[in-house]
């Protein structure tokens, strides 16, 4: 599908539109926070930890469902798949809101996160299309900063409509959302995808091309670091509402809570975009992986000494949050970097590594959870270390390294 007639997108709205289009998955995560109780309850479930299920396998549904937008689009462009995405978001947000058991619920999010997975994957692609070296890196952070507007007020929007509407408008709000994201980038966003570089949907050049992704090693370690990043972001999620609400005292002032740690992640990503251009992303994100390590150890030094307070925990956790805004964006881009002619594909198998062992670390993190922050004080710890050799392994040893020309030009408009 194309827009009714040509149109010149610059770059602050591409940037604004493929943000929000993402931000939909957030929507569709952080807006279900405050209701978890509520929802568990009405549709019968009394498990503490079970109702963290319909956080967790929509983390699982966009991990598996991410390998095969990129491919699609790669054949019959981006923004054709995109809004095959968003139409999918729209008609499972509807059904969820009129499921009537929490096995229904459950499915319907796993179909919805499958679906939507292109929401994800494409604007990466997009990005990739059109931008290059740190000047593509410094285009992720803006989005990242734009994205992280949806964590920091869906909390806030998730509790607003439950107070007054009852949870299954949430689903309807998200709904609505996302039928107005799909007029937008209906009528405003042309295709990014270069003619020569389309690819055969063949299932031998698919696999040949997503092969050659794992096998890169200057990404494969920037792939996996960044996925050991995000599962304990994922996992601190997962049991955010039990840990900030319940655990440490906070109630109904939980959503605020939730959104001004988020807000460091946004600050976190305007800070970068405006400094990577300069120092560029290896070494911003090498740095932020090491201050992330030291964070940690003392994240775990507080849990583990017993009795840590709220005004302990949160600054530090919103510090690791504002570090993993300075990693994700970088990482992401240095990933991306190897493959402009197969974009589209590249961004798929590296967004299903991300996800997919993010939503199994992040699962097992938020069920480890034990009425303390112990458990995940020492997922942040094990993630910052892992991540500094798996980023050791893709640079050979060596950090701070810089590998493509300050100010990379834009591929093409």
């Amino acid at each position: 599908m194309h827009s009714p007639r040509p149109v010149t997108l610059g770059e602050r709205e591409l940037v604004a539109m493929l943000a929000f289009a993402s931000a939909l998955q957030a929507l569709a995560i952080d807006a279900m926070l405050p209701a978890l109780g509520v929802m568990a309850h009405d549709l019968g479930i009394d498990s503490e930890n079970k109702r963290q299920l319909v956080i967790a396998v929509f983390f699982f549904g966009i991990g598996a469902g991410a390998l095969l937008p990129g491919a699609l689009a790669d054949r019959f462009g981006r923004k054709t798949v995109l809004l095959g995405s968003l139409a999918i978001y729209i008609v499972t947000s509807i059904a969820c809101a009129l499921a009537r058991d929490f096995t229904m619920l459950l499915v319907l999010r796993v179909i919805q996160a499958l679906g939507s997975a292109g929401l994800m994957v494409l604007p990466a692609a997009i990005i990739r299309d059109r931008f290059e070296g740190d000047r593509m890196a410094r285009l992720q952070s803006l989005m990242g900063m734009i994205f992280m507007i949806v964590p920091m007020i869906a909390p806030t929007l998730g509790q607003g409509v439950l107070v007054t509407l009852g949870w299954r408008w949430i689903f309807g709000m998200m709904g609505a959302i996302g039928m107005a994201m799909g007029l937008w980038i209906w009528m405003r966003l042309p295709e990014t995808l270069h003619p020569q570089y389309r690819q055969s949907i063949a299932v031998g050049r698919i696999a040949g091309n997503m092969a050659t992704v794992v096998t890169t090693r200057e990404s494969i370690g920037y792939i996996f670091g960044s996925a050991v990043v995000m599962s304990a972001t994922w996992g601190f999620i997962n049991s955010s509402q039990q840990l900030i609400a319940e655990h440490f005292g906070m109630g109904r002032l939980f959503p605020f809570v939730f959104g001004a740690m988020a807000s460091c992640m946004a600050l976190a990503s305007f800070v970068n975009s405006r400094i990577v251009e300069r120092f560029g992303a290896r070494r911003v994100s090498h740095t932020g992986v090491l201050v992330y390590i030291v964070v940690s150890l003392l994240q775990v030094w507080l849990s583990h000494r017993g009795g840590q307070s709220f005004w302990e925990f949160m600054p530090l956790m919103a510090l690791n949050m504002g570090l993993a805004g300075f990693i994700g964006a970088n990482f992401q881009s240095i990933a991306l970097q190897p493959f402009a002619r197969t974009a589209g594909a590249a961004a798929s198998v590296q967004a299903f590594i991300r996800t997919a062992t993010a939503a199994v670390l992040g699962a097992m993190i938020g069920q480890a959870y034990d009425g303390t922050a112990r458990p995940l004080s020492n997922a942040l710890l094990f993630g910052g270390v892992a991540t500094l050799l798996l980023v050791l392994f893709s640079e050979r040893g060596r950090l701070f390294r810089r590998l493509y020309p300050r100010n990379a030009e834009r591929v093409r408009v």
